[in-house]
């Protein structure tokens, strides 16, 4: 049978992930906890940033591209899987699940870029501290963020240019929201060249920006080591916020990307207990951390407490 003949008119697709899921209602309030936790408390640093003319720096610019990213990036699944586990809404219309697919992908790659030219930052400010505010002003940050976000959307329109065409043997999606992988396994196509081919995309950016931040600081430690005691614990201090972040982005990732293509095989709840920790775990803990370990921020929302 030829693919036209097999193929179906899909005018939405139902969400399968959570079919097996038990307790759904509790793993769907703990998802809304979350999502909410993150999308305040990431609103909070951007609005520090924007009404302080005192953050106005290259760091805190580069931290506030880093809030609106993960905001993007969890809300681009977040509310499908809540809809699904609270409310049973477990369909998304064609147009809106293409969508939540381009969205959910542009947001993991500015998460990597975000995370590299977080790394340049710290690696101007250590290596060039007399003449970083010269190298790397507000304007050039803003116009580099600007590249950054367009690269982003050029490297993920592949996506849709190759899936669109496509005809559809089902709408039912094997997984817990709307992204390339599972809109792709609803094709009547070969798989193998379409993943191929993201795999290529995939692998070139992890290996660009993780080397890249690997490098960073491998010369960052090199000019700490040379530093005196007191410099050395504030670039420890500044380092550690954003190695935490790298961290607990990448970890998931290189799981669920590299493992999975040299032919680990993960279980399908694995899998998307993976991707959901990729999704919603980040975007959470970045806003706390440099909350926490960032002095001005910290700064700022004591004193905004203690005159509430």
């Amino acid at each position: 049978m030829s693919l036209q003949n097999a193929s179906i008119n899909v005018t939405e697709f139902i969400i399968g992930g959570f079919d097996r899921t038990e307790n759904p209602l509790m793993i769907g309030v703990v998802i809304l906890i979350i999502y909410v936790l993150t999308v305040l408390a990431n609103t909070l640093i951007i609005v520090f940033i924007i009404y302080d003319k005192r953050l106005h720096t290259p760091m805190y610019l580069l931290i506030c591209n880093l809030a609106v990213v993960d905001i993007m990036y969890t809300s681009s699944a977040s509310p499908t899987m809540i809809g699904v586990l609270l409310a049973g809404a477990n369909t998304v219309s064609y147009v809106p699940c293409f969508v939540q697919m381009f969205v959910f992908h542009v947001g993991g790659v500015m998460e990597m870029f975000a995370l590299a030219v977080m790394a340049f930052d710290r690696l101007l400010a250590i290596s060039c501290p007399f003449k970083y505010h010269s190298y790397l002003t507000n304007e050039r940050t803003l116009v580099l963020t600007y590249f950054l976000w367009m690269a982003a959307c050029a490297f993920v329109s592949v996506l849709p240019v190759t899936l669109v065409p496509l005809p559809h043997c089902t709408s039912r999606l094997k997984y817990t929201f709307c992204d390339y992988a599972a809109l792709m396994r609803t094709t009547c196509v070969d798989l193998n060249p379409y993943f191929n081919l993201v795999t290529i995309i995939t692998f070139s950016l992890l290996f660009f920006t993780f080397s890249f931040i690997c490098l960073s600081y491998i010369i960052i430690i090199f000019f700490v080591k040379l530093s005196s005691d007191s410099n050395k614990r504030k670039m420890g201090s500044t380092c550690l916020s954003h190695l935490i972040v790298v961290t607990c982005y990448y970890c998931p990732l290189f799981i669920s990307v590299v493992l999975t293509r040299l032919g680990v095989v993960l279980t399908l709840e694995a899998r998307h207990g993976l991707t959901m920790g990729s999704n919603l775990g980040p975007p959470l803990v970045n806003p706390f951390v440099y909350c926490l370990r960032t002095k001005e921020i910290r700064c700022k929302i004591l004193r905004v407490f203690k005159k509430g």
